[in-house]
């Protein structure tokens, strides 16, 4: 019989998650965010002070947004690394369950470990303890089953033996990739077992790049040859893949220009000639153009979200075909595509070899240089200095700030679509948007993330009041860490975007900005006081002009630096974009609904359904 190691279940754990590491030689699990409470401190808690000094150990103010700040780290690691939450059983746990949504649409790796209920059910039921009249297996861990690639509950200390594997692999696995749980009995955390020392031996896990079937590979490329207007549409999974460099050569070696996707945006440098820029609903001018226009959609690690695809109206040539790459087979298959399920890296390089040879010319013409000339002015520093900002001035302030370090990152809001749309990135990772999930809240905590990621990134991090308002603990744990980078809050004294989406689709405003919802008192929140009096250094600037001051003294700054402005909550980039469907009322007695509602059926007729 081997060699056996008597371990708790939470000290087993925590030692295999230091021997797994990644094919560049660094632990796959950079380290925990932990919050403990009565079904995590005496388990893991215990075993993962014995191991502080090399599986460290992060504490935070939110489960939330702590899985944001590790989710963060796995998005600008490219996947190469990530971390583990654990959380206390009840309220801990559910916190949880936003973030593990967030990754999950976003297929980034995260190890949730949430405690539960006693396996033994002892003292059913235990504190913070919901039961199920008729099922006694649930807990309010069941949550997290359709959130999670993998779900384990662990209630035995030898499940850990085929668990743990499982995890990784799902981890680690390009098509799989997305969050874990391990729900952990909180007595099984405490008991003991002679685990196999060979469990803990070092593993390597090496990213899979799988090729392309050879008669997937050569349909498409059939379908590719025949085309006269094709075009790129560039999603997260060429910065996923790292194959930035693989798409470059295919662009140039075929002449096909290049949309990007949110996700995608950076995977060619802005003034690249065959980078379109940003495609559909936040997208400009040039891509949705050529989109329109298109034969045949290559979509190159995209799962053709709504925002991308103008819900589906945006591809309006009537002979469209798409050909989708893609290492997961349900996305690669998504409306009626012609599959190419590959490695995006690997899969370009083979798609290249298929078409050597073949050269087209799209013919974009002006079209970036007319859809500059047409933003571009509204970025400028506003010659009214006591009109309000505008967003679009905010981000040209910050661009004008940028250097080649910047990482600029964002998740919802006004935000996103400007810049989307406005935002001029230089190279790979530079831009950071969660957009999958467009989940509020995980600006602060991510910005936290990626600065841990990458050090040496000078990371900015835009967010709106709306967003500030739900979720701006971290801020202190940054602090606390002394982490720095930078947040510019942009406050329009409400939730401007959907304010704005609500006028759009008819509405009258209503519960969107402050000035239109219930209170008893005019609310004046500070927004730089605040963040101060969380550790960070802020500052409230009255202009674009003092913006710019106040950016150019961030890089002294250890810590979080703050930057507040108040911008007018109505303007917004009017050039580009295409249909969002979102539907409007069929019966009302406004007449701006019934035009509202008059608009979206035309548009419904455009729609593909194919």
């Amino acid at each position: 019989m081997g060699t056996t190691l008597r371990l708790t279940a939470a000290q087993a754990l925590v030692r295999y998650l230091g021997a797994q590491m990644n094919e560049d030689g660094d632990p796959f699990i950079a380290g925990v965010w932990a919050i403990f409470g009565h079904g995590n401190v005496a388990g893991l808690g215990e075993a993962l002070y014995g191991v502080r000094d090399t599986l460290p150990t992060y504490r935070g103010h939110n489960e939330q947004t702590m899985a944001h700040c590790a989710i963060a780290y796995a998005k600008q690691l490219r996947r190469r690394r990530a971390m583990a939450v654990t959380s206390s059983i009840g309220p801990g746990a559910t916190n949880m369950v936003t973030a593990a949504a967030l990754a999950h649409v976003n297929r980034l790796p995260v190890l949730l470990l949430p405690g539960d209920v006693f396996a033994n059910r002892g003292p059913d039921p235990v504190l913070q303890q919901i039961e199920d009249f008729g099922d006694g297996t649930a807990t309010v861990n069941d949550t997290f089953k359709t959130v999670s690639r993998y779900f384990d509950r662990i209630t035995r200390p030898e499940h850990l033996l085929t668990a743990l594997p499982r995890a990784f692999r799902t981890m680690t696995d390009p098509a799989d990739c997305g969050p874990v749980t391990l729900s952990m009995c909180q007595d099984l955390q405490a008991e003991a077992y002679d685990y196999p020392a060979s469990f803990f031996e070092p593993q390597v896990w090496h990213q899979r790049r799988p090729r392309a079937d050879q008669r997937e590979l050569d349909r498409a490329a059939d379908v590719i040859r025949e085309a006269k207007k094709p075009v790129i549409v560039a999603g997260g999974g060429v910065h996923y893949s790292r194959a930035t460099e693989e798409l470059r050569a295919f662009a140039e070696a075929t002449g096909v220009p290049v949309a990007e996707t949110q996700a995608g945006k950076s995977a060619l440098p802005w003034d690249h000639p065959l980078n379109l820029g940003p495609i559909g609903v936040t997208g400009g001018t040039p891509a949705n153009s050529v989109c329109a226009e298109a034969d045949v959609i290559i979509g190159i690690g995209t799962r053709f979200q709504d925002f991308t695809t103008g819900s589906w109206g945006l591809f309006a040539n009537p002979a469209r075909r798409i050909v989708s790459l893609n290492v997961q087979a349900y996305d690669a298959a998504k409306h009626g595509a012609l599959p190419v399920m590959a490695d995006a890296r690997t899969g370009l390089a083979d798609l290249s070899g298929a078409l050597d040879g073949y050269r087209v010319d799209v013919g974009a013409g002006p079209l970036k240089s007319d859809w500059f000339a047409a933003v571009d002015p509204l970025t400028d520093a506003p010659k009214d200095t006591n009109a309000l900002a505008t967003d679009m001035q905010v981000v040209g302030a910050v661009q004008r700030a940028a250097t080649d370090d910047t990482v600029v990152m964002c998740a919802a809001g006004t935000m996103p679509g400007e810049l989307h749309k406005l935002w001029k990135a230089g190279k790979p990772g530079s831009y950071h948007m969660e957009y999958g999930f467009s989940c509020m809240g995980y600006e602060i905590a991510g910005a936290m993330g990626i600065k841990m990621a990458q050090p040496q990134a000078d990371v900015i991090c835009f967010t709106g009041d709306g967003t500030y308002m739900m979720a701006n603990s971290e801020m202190a744990t940054a602090a606390m860490m002394g982490i720095s980078f930078t947040v510019v809050v942009t406050d329009n004294r409400g939730f401007g975007c959907i304010n704005r989406l609500q006028m759009g689709t008819g509405g009258a405003e209503f519960n969107n900005l402050l000035d239109h919802t219930v209170h008893a008192q005019p609310s004046a929140i500070d927004f730089a006081t605040h963040a101060a009096s969380m550790g960070a250094t802020a500052v409230k600037v009255g202009s674009i002009a003092e913006m710019e001051e106040a950016l150019a003294k961030r890089h002294g700054v250890k810590g979080p630096y703050v930057v507040v402005i108040d911008t007018d909550p109505y303007p917004s980039t009017d050039p580009g974009g295409t249909w969002w469907e979102v539907g409007a009322p069929e019966v009302s007695d406004r007449p701006e609904v019934k035009a509202a509602r008059a608009q979206y059926e035309a548009n419904k007729k455009l729609q593909r359904a194919d």
